[in-house]
């Protein structure tokens, strides 16, 4: 169903609307007073905050998002533990409640060692031939086992009323191929820390010659990562569209028995799939016919061990933790066992949480203030498209023809997900986790066959966050990120635009960046360009990308402006259109003055503290490798600098660190 969304008329004042007194909803606090705005947006907002903030020695990172999300996983806590108090409200309250108790009972769990995994364990050992190989990987596929590839079931990218099953490359444990091909020291540290934790699994597995073991496993995975697409590849939705017929996929690939794979993995049934990187599934089938039974025993059993460690004992819940959360992140220490039991209940039963959290903390009236703020964002946005200098009239009309397709999901769902068909046990922490897997599992392959379900929601209420999905052609926004600093009702409207408003310009501009503009607003991927405005495009984002890529977060591994594109595009536009809502909506007059700032500074601050991060080298290294949003700082600043209305507001000027001229400040959307 498509949504329409209502906007208001003339004004597009909002009910809400700064008041004499209204709280600015800006942390002076952080601000660094020996910083100029002009120089470096970022901190003169958020200095002071990144001066003197310690990083909790259990996390990563810290910073405006982190604090909403622990906010968000207290919230949730005490919505389980009562859920676990009543277990005869419902049958949801009581698995809610059976989850947890199964995650927090530490004393059980380490007297069952690795006896929950004994049963997967044997399997792999017992296997016989590669043929037993491929049907132990298809039906491994719904225990959460991490494996060379990935099945999965999604929209058709060229038919999106339907739905196509699909093979991904996967199975390296170190963050990305760079880790395993790179000559970065940091790389070789983070390789050498690998093969330790592989060494250590194999010991604590009780399996013999452990050393030689751990040097096939390591030698396997760099093969792995040498057939493997990059990053950057692996964004174009043309190159990972590869839709052919399980014949043709096993005739490509040769040297994998595709078939005792599916039939495992309870697709044998299937016509077509979507193969998104051919030469890896030709070079992995490759792999898979060369390399030795026991290579690839070696690997899954260790892949077994890792996805289930946090899961059973102390021990080896604190050796997967030293490789990933202490090698790999920098981490110190792992988290309290309730955030990890919380998120173990996320992960399994989300929108049962979700369902608890929406009704304590997100009244209606907080979703119909977002239905104005939208509005007035689609409002700024169609404008903006009938203004862009750059391109035709016909692309134009394709572009609004989109815009007004989007479909907008605010909250929550409104049909939420029945976990009727699974069964959770008070006793059986590795049980319920392997049985979660199967339920989501076999809820995604229900799909096949179906019509596109465009109710359905990838993410829970109680996430911080937002998404735009190219599919569906729609912006959808979780109950938990609509909290300050991005958006509070008691404060006026310049923060919220600045902040929510920004993030919601970001959410819509996916629709137009480098990937969302190949789909139409029918979901379909589909050419709906002229080529003359797509090179005018094309010649803009490439802009873009030689901008982020001069940003240095670590020494000598600069931001990837081609892997961030996507992100940054989305910034620049969602920080321009937020910035003109913010004007329409204040109907021709002059917003007041509050605190000593006038409206435009309060809103570019909105937007530079929602920003405001601090995070470990180790975790930081992993996200520029991996991670397709440039790190906070730089959001805060790429995006500032484009904007004509920020370099007017603080008056930038020539020798500022912050000055771009006029012609060189990138507008796009």
């Amino acid at each position: 169903m498509k949504m329409k969304l209502a906007l208001l008329a003339a004004s597009l004042l909002l009910a809400w609307q700064a008041q004499a007194g209204v709280a600015t909803g800006i942390d002076k606090q952080h601000f660094d007073s020996a910083v100029r705005a002009q120089d470096d947006i970022y901190h003169a907002v958020n200095g002071n905050w990144v001066k003197h903030a310690v990083l909790p020695a259990s996390e990563d990172n810290d910073g405006a998002f982190k604090q909403l999300r622990d906010l968000s996983l207290e919230r949730s806590r005490k919505l389980i533990e009562s859920a676990a108090a009543q277990p005869g409200a419902s049958p949801e309250a009581q698995k809610i409640g059976d989850l947890y108790h199964s995650f927090m009972d530490e004393a059980a769990l380490n007297k069952l060692g690795l006896a929950p995994l004994r049963g997967e364990l044997a399997e792999i050992a017992a296997l016989k031939d590669k043929r037993a190989l491929a049907a132990w990987m298809g039906s491994a596929q719904s225990l959460g086992v991490q494996q060379p590839l990935a099945f999965y079931v999604e929209a058709d990218a060229k038919d999106a009323r339907q739905y196509l099953a699909g093979l991904y490359q996967n199975g390296l444990s170190l963050p990305d191929r760079d880790y395993y091909l790179g000559k970065d020291a940091r790389f070789e540290k983070a390789r050498q820390a690998y093969r330790g934790y592989l060494l250590k699994l194999f010991k604590l597995g009780g399996y013999s010659e452990p050393e030689r073991r751990a040097q096939r496993v390591f030698a396997l995975e760099t093969k792995l990562a040498e057939a493997q697409w990059s990053k950057v590849q692996n964004r174009d939705p043309q190159k990972t569209y590869n839709k052919m017929s399980v014949a043709e996929l096993k005739k490509q690939a040769p040297g994998f028995d595709w078939q005792a794979f599916l039939d495992a993995a309870e697709a044998g049934g299937i016509s077509a799939v979507n193969v998104n990187q051919p030469s890896y599934a030709q070079a992995w089938a490759k792999l898979a016919a060369e390399q030795p039974l026991q290579d690839w025993q070696d690997y899954l059993t260790v892949q077994t061990l890792d996805a289930y460690a946090p899961y059973l004992d102390d021990t080896l819940a604190q050796t997967r933790f030293d490789f990933h959360g202490k090698a790999l992140a920098g981490t110190l220490e792992q988290q309290p066992r309730w955030k990890r039991g919380v998120k173990a209940v996320e992960g399994n039963l989300g929108e049962a949480l979700g369902k608890l959290y929406v009704q304590a903390y997100f009244p209606p009236e907080s979703k119909a203030k977002m239905e104005v703020l939208v509005g007035n964002l689609m409002k700024a946005y169609a404008q903006s498209i009938d203004t862009l200098s750059w391109m035709s009239p016909a692309t134009k009309k394709a572009a609004q023809d989109k815009l007004s397709k989007y479909m907008l999901k605010i909250g929550y769902p409104n049909k939420w997900r029945d976990y009727g068909g699974l069964e959770i046990k008070r006793d059986d922490l590795a049980g319920n986790i392997k049985r979660g897997s199967i339920f989501e599992y076999r809820r995604m392959l229900a799909r096949l066959g179906k019509p596109v379900d465009r109710e359905e929601w990838g993410m829970t209420p109680q996430t911080v966050n937002a998404y735009y999905n190219p599919s569906l052609n729609e912006i959808v926004f979780p109950a938990a990120i609509l909290q300050p600093p991005f958006f509070d009702a008691k404060a006026d409207d310049a923060v919220n635009y600045g902040g929510i408003g920004a993030v919601i310009g970001h959410e819509i501009s996916h629709g137009f960046d480098d990937q969302g503009s190949q789909f139409d607003g029918d979901g379909n991927m589909r050419n709906w360009w002229t080529a003359e405005d797509r090179a005018r495009f094309d010649q803009l984002t490439g802009k873009l990308v030689a901008q982020y890529n001069a940003y240095e977060p670590l020494p000598g591994k600069h931001i990837n402006g081609e892997l961030t594109l996507g992100e940054n595009i989305a910034d620049n536009a969602g920080l321009q259109i937020a910035y003109k809502a913010y004007q329409l909506s204040l109907g021709g007059k002059s917003a007041p003055v509050l605190d000593g700032m006038n409206g435009d500074q309060r809103f570019f601050y909105g937007f530079a503290q929602v920003w405001r991060t601090k995070i470990r080298d180790e975790a930081l290294l992993s996200r520029l490798v991996t991670d397709p949003h440039s790190p906070g700082e730089f959001r805060a600043i790429g995006a500032a600098s484009n904007s004509d209305a920020f370099v007017e507001t603080f008056e930038v000027k020539p020798g500022d660190k912050m000055f771009k001229p006029q012609d060189e400040r990138i507008r796009i959307w």
